[in-house]
């Protein structure tokens, strides 16, 4: 499933976000990835531990913990702390997947990556190319979002960011682990919720929404994993 989730954070956030990071110091991005990866990445990262990231990172969190549409989409269990990374001057970021697993720098705790997220911290008109790629079974899909707005997809999908022309692209990205690990039945389970909710809209708490609910709920409980 591969989700745009609008309005993670407002301008003011956004703004406030890029005076910090814009300000701190980046490094080369091939540093966090493995061997496969830093033959297609070129690009700039802060580092995990950078304090700048980590607090930054953590006004994403609170932010998605708020947005009921990426906890619909994503039924997140774990989140690693959200990291930033920036293109300019025809940097890219060639065809690659990500990897099954990230450790959470600083903790002995690992996940598996279910999602993969994007969080646009610039506008689209700020730079030119810099689309996300994502590849996947219905096709190629290209991305370039809103600052403060969120692309979410599953993380076994092929993907990359195009050579950046002009300006500069400056997102944050991150991977959740889902309580429900297949794609297939997160995207059910999201189409499900989302029904019910316009149902209940349109009609008010009736005996289908709450039977339509108990049978959302109980498949979440047989799929889920902890």
């Amino acid at each position: 499933m591969l989700l745009h989730i609008p309005n993670v954070l407002t301008r003011e956030q956004v703004a406030a976000m890029r005076a910090a990071i814009d300000a701190a110091d980046w490094t080369d991005g091939r540093a966090t990835v493995g061997s496969q990866g830093a033959q297609v990445k070129r690009n700039r990262q802060l580092p995990e531990t950078s304090p700048v990231a980590l607090e930054q990172g953590r006004i994403i969190q609170q932010a998605l913990a708020a947005h009921p549409l990426f906890f619909a989409a994503a039924l997140p269990l774990r989140v690693v702390p959200p990291l930033f990374n920036r293109y300019s001057g025809g940097e890219t970021y060639g065809l690659h997947v990500d990897g099954a697993v990230r450790s959470v720098p600083g903790s002995p705790l690992r996940l598996r990556t279910d999602v993969s997220s994007t969080l646009f911290l610039c506008d689209p008109e700020d730079y030119d190319g810099g689309e996300l790629v994502v590849v996947d079974t219905y096709g190629t899909h290209e991305v370039k979002l809103p600052a403060g707005d969120l692309i979410l997809y599953p993380s076994t999908s092929l993907h990359r960011v195009e050579p950046v022309t002009r300006g500069e692209r400056v997102c944050s990205f991150f991977w959740t682990q889902s309580l429900v690990r297949d794609d297939a039945r997160r995207a059910m389970l999201f189409e499900m919720d989302q029904t019910i909710q316009k149902l209940r809209d349109r009609l008010g708490e009736t005996e289908e929404t709450v039977s339509l609910t108990g049978q959302y709920h109980n498949l979440l409980r047989m799929w889920s994993e902890t």
